[in-house]
């Protein structure tokens, strides 16, 4: 069996500092740009990866969710726990730089963790970690 990552989904607040993080700070390209109900999803995926997609979709689209789901989410989003994602780059220390220079906030600056792998944290607009390792 062979499997790949088509899609994966990250929460957004404000669609347009979302854009503005994934496609003009860390470079990815908008593939799709989706309004409905008075929400937005938008998906994103890093140049010449045409088949792996980040989905920034509204936290609370879920017509099934109850208030208080809503509130636990919106709670989580705040605290930076709800959702997370592993990039990789083999220039760790150039990216980090960019990244921060952009104003990004900065969870963790570049270190050799315990477990052997070299990396940085940031978060979004909406609170979600980004990490980022070291390829190599």
């Amino acid at each position: 069996m062979e499997l790949t990552i088509h899609w994966t989904f990250l929460p957004h607040t404000d669609p347009e500092a979302s854009l503005a993080f994934y496609r003009d700070t860390l470079g990815f390209e908008v593939r799709n740009d989706v309004g409905y109900g008075g929400m937005r999803w938008l998906t994103v995926g890093p140049v010449g990866q045409p088949q792996t997609s980040i989905v920034l979709e509204p936290p609370t689209a879920d017509p099934g969710l109850t208030e208080d789901e809503r509130r636990t989410i919106a709670e989580l989003m705040a605290k930076g726990s709800y959702a997370r994602i592993v990039l990789a780059t083999p220039d760790l220390d150039g990216t980090f730089e960019k990244l921060q220079a952009s104003g990004a906030e900065v969870v963790q600056e570049p270190i050799e963790q315990a477990y052997g792998i070299r990396d940085c944290a940031f978060r979004d607009p909406a609170g979600n970690m980004i990490r980022i390792n070291e390829a190599k």
